[in-house]
């Protein structure tokens, strides 16, 4: 099985180390199909290409499962070679179908892992990107819609910031203005509540939806929810009743539906689970998969194409979110305030408090002209700082309570008002006016739902529901 001829650079791509030695010793290399047994286990799989950047110690397989797994090299007893399949990174590309008649949606890519694989080589990621790459990873597409994409920028999600804030909601308002019946922003998970916030606040009255998703796992891994994700995001920007920047992603660990979330009362709250976003503060709006849609929040501002866009890129960079904490140092407020920040979001404790000790400092940056708002640290609840002296107090230096607005959406909204203006009672009543359901009058009594593990009631429901 090891005859044909061999190409160091090629067969021992990445190795060094104890793990090229093992490849050497068992006359094995990358993209081999292998044996491995060890003194307790034995593998079977595809030897993988190391990236630069990898330890030397361990040899690395894709299971038939489509798992990677590492063993080390030390622990190899014996390994063999029974197949060879070089891996061919280009994403099969076919070229996508226009229909008659059918909606118009136009992709645009800002990064993250949709419909990509991992190039094991490198340690990067391919994105399949074209609409003619995106029909061949997903054929689903050509049911639902005409594709264009327009790749943006191609940044890590944490990379994002106002420039491409900015340019970002240019690009949507273009494409919506010649003609698209929906927008798909592809995004990276972490950081995609914190863009939904601010394009809802850039880009007012849409007349079509604007829908931002992304994956937790790569396309090579056998729980992707890239394809599904894109899917029912592509679905809601081309037939979906709705007009407002919202997320599509996945709802239940299964691959039953994904949520729609509104952009401004979304959070991320797993780092890996594909289920991570919830609304926070309110309902979803929609359950959608790729057969129909299912309205959950009546509240919904419904498509309209006569509706004229509205875009104001408005960005005040000298923004920022401090998160209080016991026994806070006053020297921190003085710091953010001789560094010339002139907004400072609060996330504070309780209905919205901090210690007396840095009361002085808050006056001091409210006398300098900075503007302090307050949010609550508990993501469920509104800052009511008229219950205790405390947050009357602070209320009466000139802090702004927020009502039950989410720390991301807040900040986001100091920053776009404070590109506006300065003046402290203009930032106030621009703060507290909602433009898209950053405020809700009350919290739905099934807005607020943590099930604790462990309680017999909980854990019975989870029994009947789990699959």
């Amino acid at each position: 099985m090891n005859d044909a001829p061999r190409d160091p650079k090629e067969d021992y791509k990445g190795y060094r180390g104890p793990g090229l030695e093992a490849l050497k010793k068992y006359n094995t290399r990358v993209w081999a199909e292998v044996q491995i047994d060890t003194k307790g286990h034995t593998y079977q799989g595809f030897i993988l290409p190391r990236s630069e950047t990898a330890d030397e110690f361990h040899i690395v397989l894709k299971l038939n499962t489509g798992y990677n797994v590492g063993v080390h090299a030390k622990s190899i007893l014996d390994m063999r070679e029974i197949g060879y399949k070089k891996a061919e990174y280009k994403i099969q590309e076919k070229d996508f179908p226009f229909t008659e008649n059918k909606p118009s949606v136009t992709l645009l890519g800002t990064g993250g892992t949709i419909a990509s694989r991992l190039d094991y080589q490198t340690g990067a990621v391919i994105p399949a990107f074209s609409p003619g790459e995106l029909y061949g990873a997903v054929p689903e597409l050509a049911d639902i819609c005409n594709l264009t994409t327009k790749k943006v920028f191609g940044v890590f999600s944490e990379d994002m910031g106002p420039n491409e804030y900015k340019i970002l909601a240019e690009e949507i308002k273009k494409e919506i203005e010649n003609g698209a019946d929906g927008i798909v922003i592809g995004h990276g998970t972490d950081t995609l509540g914190h863009t939904a916030a601010i394009l809802s606040y850039m880009l007012q009255d849409l007349p079509v939806p604007v829908v931002l998703v992304g994956s937790q796992r790569s396309s090579d891994r056998p729980s992707s929810d890239a394809a599904l994700n894109l899917i029912n995001a592509t679905k809601t920007a081309a037939e979906g009743d709705i007009a407002e920047v919202v997320v599509s992603m996945y709802g239940p660990t299964s691959d039953d539906y994904c949520l729609i979330h509104r952009g401004t009362r979304v959070r991320k709250m797993h780092s890996s689970y594909r289920s991570t976003f919830r609304t926070v503060g309110d309902i979803p709006l929609m359950k959608v998969n790729p057969d129909k849609f299912e309205e959950i929040n009546p509240e919904i501002t419904r498509r309209d194409p006569s509706r004229k866009i509205k875009l104001n890129t408005s960005y005040n960079r000298k923004c920022t979110i401090l998160y209080y904490y016991p026994g806070m140092d006053p020297n921190l407020i003085r710091a953010i305030v001789d560094a010339g920040y002139e907004g400072v979001l609060i996330a504070g404790t309780g209905l919205g408090h901090v210690n007396h000790p840095i009361f002085d400092e808050i006056k001091r940056g409210v006398d300098k002209g900075v503007n302090f708002c307050m949010t609550v640290q508990t993501l469920w609840g509104y800052a009511q700082m008229y219950v205790y002296e405390t947050g009357r107090k602070l209320m009466e230096l000139g802090i702004i309570p927020l009502e039950n607005m989410m720390v991301e959406s807040a900040y986001m909204k100091l920053c776009w008002v404070m590109g506006q203006t300065t003046d402290p009672k203009e930032v106030e009543r621009m703060m507290l006016t909602p433009i898209s359901h950053e405020i809700t009058p009350r919290e739905p009594y099934n807005g607020y739902m943590i099930m604790q593990g462990g309680i017999p009631e909980v854990d019975k429901f989870f029994a009947s529901y789990r699959k």
